[in-house]
């Protein structure tokens, strides 16, 4: 599967901000009357790693400026001033942007070794912050906007008592409900089905009350999903299914990744998976950043003129852009050669 990495990469880096001098990831991107707009996950310092949410347009999708010189969500406004808010996706219904998030009440302290996951502390925070068991583990919500610029808080989508995260919204109703992703690490086991985290799917009639989510996929190749697997970027309609990209990783926290084509009509059915990841750490940049290394990231993706414009995180350190013809990789996971 040929899959082209812009020449340009990485398109967005640190820099330019207090908020986002030390790392930019894990963007979320939507074409708007024809504009790509990003809103990027950024730390102004790893201890602790406080990460916030700022907003980016482009006329071409591949070179970005900042709409405002501040963030645009921050953990302060959700309600958790030593916390972060992480790996945002981004759909539009009817007139109303969605936005998941990952919420961690507090935020770690990391210390990078280039081997691998940075070694942690807890930082010291005033009024018993960091204290509570349920201070470390991440919830997920969503916000909601009229503009990308001004966010209201909508929902929690996860119950407060697990981690769970890459929750992702389908950009449309299906059957009448909304859809999501979850990714709940908890449910491990013989009463879940999987011995790992795995992908599960719930439905909504309002966004508020989530029906119990059902697993719809688990680590199946062991090569290099091992560790856990996980939704990457919000689905994608084609004739031929819903398109989702997921994570997989190894037992070396190596990231890559795969893809799904879901029924339309009942996405809890499995039409194709690819067997082989489609992308793995291969430049520099993927390879070697301030945080972890060997990850790329998939969050964000649009449909233009036919092309599959992939924005994933390299490293815990910035963004990159990846692109291949829709259909190409439709039919590439529709017969993916054994």
């Amino acid at each position: 599967m040929k899959i082209t990495r812009h020449p340009n990469n990485p398109i967005v880096v640190p820099g330019l901000f207090e908020w986002r001098k030390v790392t930019v990831f894990n963007p979320a991107v939507i074409i708007d009357n024809d504009k790509f707009y990003m809103i990027e996950r950024t730390a102004g310092s790893l201890t602790p790693c406080k990460n916030f949410l700022g907003l980016l347009e482009s006329d071409d999708g591949v070179n970005f400026t900042h709409v405002k010189d501040e963030p645009v969500v921050t953990p302060d406004q959700l309600g958790f001033p030593y916390g972060s808010v992480q790996d945002p996706r981004i759909v539009k219904i009817d007139d109303t942007f969605y936005l998941n998030y990952a919420l961690r009440p507090c935020a770690m302290n990391y210390y990078p070794t280039g081997a691998g996951i940075p070694e942690r502390s807890i930082p010291q925070y005033p009024d018993g912050w960091g204290e509570k068991e349920e201070h470390w583990l991440t919830r997920s919500g969503i916000m909601t906007s009229k503009d990308l610029i001004n966010w209201e808080y909508l929902c929690d989508t996860t119950p407060l008592e697990i981690n769970d995260r890459d929750n992702i919204l389908f950009p449309e109703k299906i059957n009448g409900k909304f859809a999501l992703l979850r990714r709940p690490e908890e449910y491990v086991g013989e009463a879940y089905g999987t011995e790992k985290a795995a992908m599960w799917i719930s439905y909504s009639d309002d966004l508020i009350n989530w029906d119990e989510p059902k697993l719809l996929a688990k680590a199946e190749n062991q090569s290099w999903e091992s560790k856990k697997i996980g939704g990457s970027t919000p689905p994608v309609r084609t004739d031929k299914g819903w398109l989702v990209l997921y994570h997989g990783v190894d037992s070396e926290t190596v990231y890559r990744v795969g893809a799904l084509l879901l029924d339309l009509e009942n996405p809890e059915i499995v039409i194709a998976r690819t067997n082989n990841f489609i992308m793995e750490p291969e430049t520099y940049y993927e390879k070697f950043g301030f945080q972890i290394p060997n990850v790329i990231f998939p969050t964000g993706n649009v449909v233009k003129d036919g092309l599959l414009y992939i924005y994933y995180g390299v490293t815990d350190t910035a963004i990159a852009l990846a692109t291949v013809p829709l259909d190409d990789l439709v039919e590439y996971i529709l017969n993916e050669p054994q």
